[in-house]
């Protein structure tokens, strides 16, 4: 008995940790906050059906592969017959796990609800562990959570799942701190040293980079930043003591490690993409689409329409903005207001406030893009020195390191110091203070609910329901073929479509041979290119070049064509 009662007092002790609460409380918060995500799941999307489709299939693809043929991961079964067509748009691969669990289309769909879901709450779990480390209370620390997770900028970004997956960022520098015993209000502390912890951080800081280099790149060089930052500081410790300074040895092990483990799966992540570039050289961004999707100042404080608060507010000031989608990125105006105040009095001592604002001021130059300065230097400073940083053309979303320091800040103000001797021995005074502090964290997440529209998920035509490739969905190009490629999930087959930045050669040449589909010139194509299936869907024709291809005759053309549904399907290794 005296067993169970040890056991039971344990999880008790473990089911009422600040941790465990601040996780399980995430949870709801994030599906009242993504709301109506969860109302169903699998018959519709947050935003619209292109880039989440898209973004669907990718998960899928990432478990099916490593599932099926890990070797073949990058060679996907789109943009038939290319090679490395996993890798012409991040990949979301961090979340190929969940894709282990169910097949098809409504169980990508369901996938993806789920992850979009679950990333706000890990957002705010990572920015509120990352402010406790550093010293706030646990009012300041649930501000920076809710800010990070819900700022009213993110909500232009509900069809980008690579962009709101953040919160291994965040989470990662709580850990990595924690490991290394350092915070901002007690410095650097020997005994608090965690070598463990540090090893925790290293493993999420590369498994964000999984998730995409459009967030993890600007990680890795803000990693490598902190890095030399500590180098330094150890560095005037020895040149001041003419000693080194004490440093666990199993932490520098496990920073070894971490940092080889780290780069390690930053060359595995980058080596196809490198590849694909040197085969497409139009995918390599240039400056003239960093500056078509570089905000301009007022951007910065204005939110996207699907903001409760400040849509209707903002119309006017969104009409003036030449690309709303990644140009509104208001961080939150209590936020702001609360960082403000957090220059005036905090639990941070001067330097550090100044240090964080000067982080926010540089974050928000960078995010700007071409309109500060040009972006020189700047943002295309960066994109010529840097290796990969050419890859990013929406500077606007570096904002999430503005959100963040903003956050960090605001913390600072929010955490209640010793109160002073008059009124120390006064029990309401904390307890009072504890629930004046609960307002800024609502007023915060008040500005990130949300009016996203949740549209239906296009259906699957029952002509894809096991199709045979290598097959052609006609009408190719355009956002349908991101919902050919979510179709597709249905068995993989190889297809044709596919929808990225740039266009292979190869789809250009089949798009300009199958235009007459399907007169004998576009068979001939198709056949030799090794396409043995071609699925037209009429209802979709109408203005393209296949409007009224249905109809068209295929005697002589050694094809074999019948209606499945509302689709007419050609094959076209077998004849009438």
């Amino acid at each position: 008995m005296d067993g169970v009662r040890r056991a039971g007092r344990a999880l008790w002790r473990v089911a009422r940790h600040e941790w465990t609460l601040v996780v399980v409380a995430s949870l709801p918060l994030a599906a009242a906050l993504t709301w109506p995500t969860l109302r169903d799941p699998a018959g519709t999307l947050p935003q619209d059906t292109g880039d989440p489709t898209l973004q669907a299939w990718q998960v899928a693809w990432g478990g099916h592969a490593l599932r099926t043929e890990p070797a073949h991961l990058w060679h996907s079964n789109t943009f038939f017959p290319e090679p490395y067509t996993y890798a012409y748009s991040d990949t979301l691969l961090g979340f190929a796990p969940f894709a282990l669990i169910g097949e098809g289309p409504v169980a990508a769909v369901v996938r993806y609800n789920l992850l979009y879901v679950l990333v706000h709450a890990l957002a705010f779990v990572g920015a509120y562990a990352l402010s406790r480390q550093l010293g706030a209370g646990r009012a300041g620390a649930a501000v920076a959570g809710a800010s990070f997770a819900y700022a009213p900028w993110k909500l232009a970004q509900a069809g980008h799942l690579h962009v709101l997956s953040i919160g291994g960022v965040a989470l990662a520098l709580a850990m990595l701190a924690r490991g290394h015993g350092w915070s901002l209000r007690h410095g650097y502390r020997p005994d608090r040293v965690r070598p463990g912890w540090a090893g925790a951080g290293w493993a999420v800081a590369a498994w964000q980079v999984t998730l995409g280099f459009g967030v993890g790149l600007p990680f890795a060089y803000v990693l490598g930043l902190l890095g030399l930052a500590v180098a330094g500081a150890y560095g005037v410790t020895w040149w001041r003591r003419r000693s080194r300074p004490a440093v666990p040895r199993g932490l520098l092990l496990v920073d070894l490690a971490g940092v080889t483990g780290f780069a390690g799966v930053s060359l595995l992540m980058a080596a196809p993409y490198l590849e694909v570039v040197a085969r497409h050289p139009a995918g390599r961004r240039t400056a003239a689409q960093v500056a078509m999707f570089s905000p301009p100042a007022r951007g910065f404080l204005t939110a996207p329409p699907e903001s409760w608060l400040w849509g209707e507010r903002h119309g006017a000031a969104r009409a003036a903005l030449g690309f709303p989608g990644e140009m509104t990125l208001l961080p939150g105006v209590v936020l702001i207001g609360l960082a403000v105040a957090g220059l005036v009095f905090s639990a941070w001592r001067v330097w550090q406030r100044v240090a964080l604002a000067a982080g926010v001021l540089v974050s928000l130059a960078l995010a700007a893009g071409t309109s500060f300065g040009d972006g020189d230097p700047g943002y295309l400073t960066l994109m010529r020195h840097l290796p990969g940083w050419d890859a990013l053309r929406t500077p606007g979303r570096l904002v999430l390191w503005t959100t963040l320091l903003l956050g960090v800040l605001a913390a600072g103000a929010l955490t209640v110091r010793e109160p002073p001797p008059a009124v120390a021995g006064r029990g309401d005074w904390r307890r009072s203070a504890r629930v004046a502090l609960v307002l800024p964290a609502l007023l915060v997440l008040a500005e990130g609910v949300n009016r996203t529209p949740h549209v239906p998920v296009p259906a699957q035509p029952v002509a894809l329901r096991g199709v045979a490739g290598p097959v052609l969905v006609l009408p190719l190009g355009g956002i349908r073929d991101y919902h050919v490629m979510l179709w597709s999930t249905d068995g993989f087959p190889s297809t044709v479509n596919g929808l990225a930045s740039f266009t292979p050669d190869s789809q250009q040449r089949i798009r300009a041979a199958g235009t007459g589909f399907p007169d004998a010139g576009a068979v001939a194509y198709l056949r030799a290119a090794g396409v043995r299936t071609v699925v037209l869907l009429p209802r979709y024709a109408t203005g393209t070049p296949w409007q009224g291809a249905a109809a068209r005759p295929v005697d002589g053309l050694g094809i074999h064509r019948e209606r499945v549904g509302d689709a007419v399907v050609y094959h076209l290794d077998r004849a009438s």
